[in-house]
C-alpha cells in the first residue's frame, strides 16, 4: 500500500533538533506550532479494531484519517485464523441452516463464564444482544462466509468451512451452566491464516468509504488541551513528525503488548514462557499513550495462550498429568483453557499420557518430545522420576471411571473417555521448553463499552477512545477464551469506539 498524505506535510522542528516527544507524557496543544493533518476522527492503528472504528466513523460522517505503522494494514489479525465468535439471537444463519440453536441467554451465559471473575456484564450484554447483526453486518462489508459446517475439534479449519467448535462450550463447566453450540465462524479461506483475507475486506472497506490511511506512521504522543481533553496526536510519518488536529477525538486501536518483553515480564510473567502471537507491532505504545493522558488499565496479568496438542483429536482422549502424578484438567475444554492448567504447573512440568490406540503427533508439534514409553504405567512412571505409585494410580482411578462412562473428578465428556490400556504406553512432554504454546495479551486500557476511555476513577477522558488489544474487552480471562473472542470484540467494539467518537 502507498502511503497516503495531504498536502501540507512539512515536520515541525525546533531549534534545528526533532523535540523528543513521549508515549507516556502528552503533548500540549499550547506547544503545537500549527497543524499538519486536520481531521474529525484520528484512528491508530488498522488492524480488526482500526478498519471497522474507521467503517462506522466515516458512515456516521467524520472525517477519518488512519495511522498505521506498518508498511501494510491488517494488523495482527492478519496472522490469525479469521474467527469470529458470535451467537445467540436464536443463531446466525450458518447455525441455523445446520441445526444448531442459540439463544442470546446461553450465549450471555457462556461469555459471562469465559470472562471470568471480572466479566464485564454490560460488555457482554451489547454483545450477546448483538452478535448476530454484527456477523451479518461483516457480510455487508465484503467479509465472504461459505455456510458450511465442520464437525470435531480443530485449531482452525484447513477448509474454508465457516462454522465450527472454537471454545469449551461442549466441556464442564460451561456446558453444565449453558446450552452448548459452536459459535466460531471463519471466513472462507482454505488453510491456514484467514485473517489475512478478512483484514483485507475490512480495510479495503474503510478506505472505499473515503478514510485516509497513512501507513510507515508512528503515533508517539498524545496532545492535550488546557482542559486535559485529547485534541489531537503526533505522529511519526515516514520519519517525519506531524501534528494531528482530531477535532471528535484520537481512537487507540495499537494492539496489546506480547511483544514488549518487558511489559510482559511487569505485567503477564507467565506469557514469557510462550511465543508470541503478534504481526509483530504489538509494543504497548497505544496502551502507554492512554496511560500517559491518565487512563486506567484493568486485568494486565491475563493472557491467551494456546497449547496445540491436537489434532489429531484422538490425543484428546488423554489424560495430562504433572510432577506430582496427578491429572489437572478435563483435556476436552479449549486448547487454551488446558494451556493455562499446563503452564502453571509445579516445576513446570506436565505430561500427556497416552497408550497405543490413542498416540498420534501432534499436527502443529510433529517432533513433541516423547519423555517416556513403557510396555506397562509402572515402567512410564519410573521413566518420568515420578513419586513411586502416583501415576500407575491416577491412570487405574481413571480406567475405572472412563469404562463406565464417568469422569467424578473433571467430568470430561463420555465422548472422549476411554481407558488407556492397549500397550505401549506414552508420555508426551509439555513441560517447559518443550511446548510448544503461542501467547497474546488481554489486559489493557479500561474502557466504556462505547470506548470511551476512563480514569482512575471512572470517568471518560474527553476525546479518548479506544478499542481491540489496547483495551481490556470481552477477553480478559485466559481460562475462558474461545477462538474468534479477540477477532469478534475487536470488530465489534471498534464499531462502537467508531461511532461514538463521530458523534462527539
Amino acid at each position: 500500500m502507498t502511503t497516503t498524505q495531504t498536502p501540507d506535510t512539512a515536520p515541525h522542528q525546533t531549534e534545528g533538533a526533532t523535540r523528543p516527544y513521549s508515549l507516556a507524557r502528552p503533548c500540549h496543544a499550547d506547544d503545537v506550532p500549527h497543524w499538519d493533518i486536520e481531521t474529525d476522527v484520528a484512528v491508530i492503528g488498522f488492524g480488526a479494531a482500526g478498519s471497522c472504528a474507521a467503517i462506522e466513523a466515516r458512515a456516521a460522517g467524520a472525517q477519518v484519517h488512519v495511522f498505521e505503522v506498518a508498511a501494510a494494514p491488517g494488523g495482527s489479525a492478519s496472522w490469525s485464523g479469521g474467527e469470529v465468535y458470535v451467537g445467540g439471537s436464536g443463531g446466525t444463519r450458518v447455525q441455523k441452516a445446520h441445526g444448531f440453536e442459540d439463544s442470546t441467554e446461553d450465549f450471555y451465559t457462556y461469555l459471562m463464564m469465559a470472562g471470568g471473575p471480572g466479566a464485564d456484564a454490560e460488555r457482554v450484554r451489547l454483545y450477546a444482544d448483538h452478535a448476530v447483526a454484527h456477523y451479518d453486518w461483516l457480510e455487508a462489508q465484503g467479509v465472504p462466509f461459505k455456510g458450511t459446517y465442520l464437525p470435531g475439534k480443530w485449531l482452525e479449519p484447513l477448509t474454508d468451512d465457516t462454522l465450527l467448535w472454537s471454545g469449551s462450550e461442549q466441556a464442564w463447566p460451561f456446558s453444565a451452566q449453558a446450552k452448548p453450540a459452536p459459535r466460531g465462524h471463519t471466513a472462507q479461506f482454505k488453510g491456514w491464516g484467514g485473517g489475512k483475507m478478512l483484514m483485507e475486506k475490512l480495510c479495503a472497506r474503510a478506505q472505499a468509504l473515503g478514510a485516509v490511511v497513512h501507513c510507515n506512521s508512528r503515533a508517539i504522543s498524545l496532545i492535550v488541551d488546557r482542559e486535559r481533553a485529547i485534541v489531537g496526536v503526533v505522529v511519526r510519518i515516514e520519519g517525519k513528525e506531524q501534528f494531528v488536529r482530531a477535532r471528535k477525538g484520537v481512537i487507540l486501536c495499537a494492539g496489546g503488548f506480547i511483544v514488549n518483553r518487558e511489559m510482559v515480564e511487569r505485567f503477564a510473567p507467565g506469557a514469557l514462557h510462550a511465543q508470541v502471537v503478534s504481526g509483530g507491532n504489538d509494543d504497548g505504545s497505544g496502551i502507554r499513550m492512554g496511560i500517559g493522558a491518565g487512563g486506567a488499565t484493568i486485568h494486565m496479568d491475563q493472557f491467551f495462550a494456546t497449547l496445540p496438542f491436537f489434532p489429531p483429536e484422538s490425543l484428546v482422549k488423554g489424560i495430562f498429568i504433572n510432577a506430582r502424578g496427578e491429572r489437572i484438567i478435563n483435556e476436552d475444554a479449549y486448547h487454551g483453557r488446558v494451556a493455562h492448567y499446563v503452564l502453571r504447573q509445579p516445576e513446570g512440568k506436565a505430561w500427556l499420557l497416552v497408550d497405543n490406540e490413542i498416540f498420534g503427533r501432534p499436527m502443529i508439534q510433529p517432533d513433541i518430545k516423547v519423555a517416556a514409553v513403557g510396555e506397562t504405567w509402572e515402567e512410564v512412571e519410573k521413566e518420568l522420576g515420578l513419586p513411586e505409585g502416583s501415576l500407575v494410580h491416577t491412570v487405574s482411578e481413571f480406567n475405572r471411571h472412563a469404562a463406565e462412562g464417568q469422569d467424578p473428578l473433571f467430568h470430561k465428556a463420555a465422548n472422549w473417555l476411554r481407558p488407556l490400556t492397549e500397550a505401549p504406553f506414552a508420555a508426551l512432554s509439555y513441560c517447559r521448553g518443550d511446548l510448544n504454546a503461542h501467547a497474546f495479551t488481554m489486559g489493557g486500557l479500561h474502557t466504556r463499552p462505547s470506548g470511551e476511555v476512563l480514569d482512575a476513577d471512572g470517568q471518560p477522558i474527553p476525546g479518548l477512545f479506544a478499542a481491540g488489544r489496547t483495551t481490556c474487552g470481552l477477553p480478559r480471562w485466559g481460562e475462558g477464551y474461545s477462538s474468534g473472542l479477540s477477532i469478534g470484540d475487536s470488530t465489534f467494539f471498534g464499531r462502537q469506539a467508531g461511532l461514538k467518537a463521530a458523534q462527539s
